[in-house]
């Protein structure tokens, strides 16, 4: 008996014409922002005093809220993806919410809560905290909006994981914790490193939320997107060369948080 073979599904013809242009718009704006980028200029621009300490201050914020994002992202991401409880779809609503909010308005809301007159912040005066327009205000604002990248992420990776090895290990004895810690996690740890480096890109890049709520210090606010927006009207060519130092760190980021194909 001769047995048959299925021809592979194709694209329509058509569809080549609008993704080249999608793919034009896209890379178009950074083709033109690499050319006008002064090469020979380049590095002393991206190595000035006011450059090196905004890029020092959004590691180190970037690199704390991400922290933040995973200490508070994983225990979510695995509520909204094992529990069946009523209510988890407009929880999950409100952990989107800041992916589509204006940043300044998550800054105006972050402001009215940890401001001086604010709903915790006029609380946290009484005991001498100050956090609007300090470097804790940063970390919160990046935190406030790369946080829900995090558990977005996370929470499609463990659904798409699946359950049955955990329960397995549940009828085996293993307690909740320890099919955590020795079967969840290391199932979903690619998909957790993919997360945790979108997050810290999104901190990374923060800035409507971060202006607003923490100001622009040089030293102890000012990160280096703000630098940037600062530096287009006093030098545009500094601008240029740190937005293209930007592009090339959100490349390095894309690259590692790229998921890898398993070949077929």
């Amino acid at each position: 008996m001769t047995r048959r073979t299925v021809p592979a599904a194709g694209l329509p013809g058509w569809v080549v014409v609008p993704a080249a242009v999608a793919v034009l718009f896209v890379a178009l704006p950074l083709v033109a922002m690499a050319v006008q980028v002064p090469w020979p200029d380049f590095w002393s621009l991206i190595t000035s005093e006011s450059a090196l300490t905004a890029l020092g201050l959004s590691l180190r914020t970037a690199g704390a809220s991400t922290v933040v994002c995973v200490v508070l992202g994983v225990p979510l991401a695995l509520v909204l993806a094992r529990s069946e409880r009523r209510g988890l779809g407009l929880l999950r609503s409100l952990v989107i919410l800041p992916m589509v909010l204006p940043p300044v308005v998550a800054g105006i809301a972050l402001l009215q809560t940890f401001g001086r007159g604010g709903l915790l912040g006029e609380r946290l005066e009484l005991l001498g905290l100050q956090v609007a327009f300090s470097t804790v205000a940063v970390v919160i604002a990046q935190t406030f909006v790369a946080l829900p990248f995090l558990v977005i992420s996370l929470e499609g990776t463990l659904r798409t994981a699946g359950t049955r090895y955990e329960r397995v290990a549940a009828t085996l004895g293993a307690s909740p914790s320890t099919a955590l810690r020795r079967i969840t996690v290391p199932l979903v740890l690619p998909g957790l490193v993919s997360a945790t480096v979108l997050a810290f890109a999104r901190a990374l890049g923060e800035f409507g939320a971060t202006i607003t709520f923490a100001g622009s210090l040089q030293g102890v606010t000012r990160t280096l997107p703000l630098e940037v927006y600062l530096q287009r009207e006093v030098d545009p060519d500094a601008a240029v060369a740190l937005s293209a130092l930007l592009v090339m760190v959100a490349l390095v980021v894309i690259v590692v948080a790229r998921p890898r194909r398993v070949a077929r």
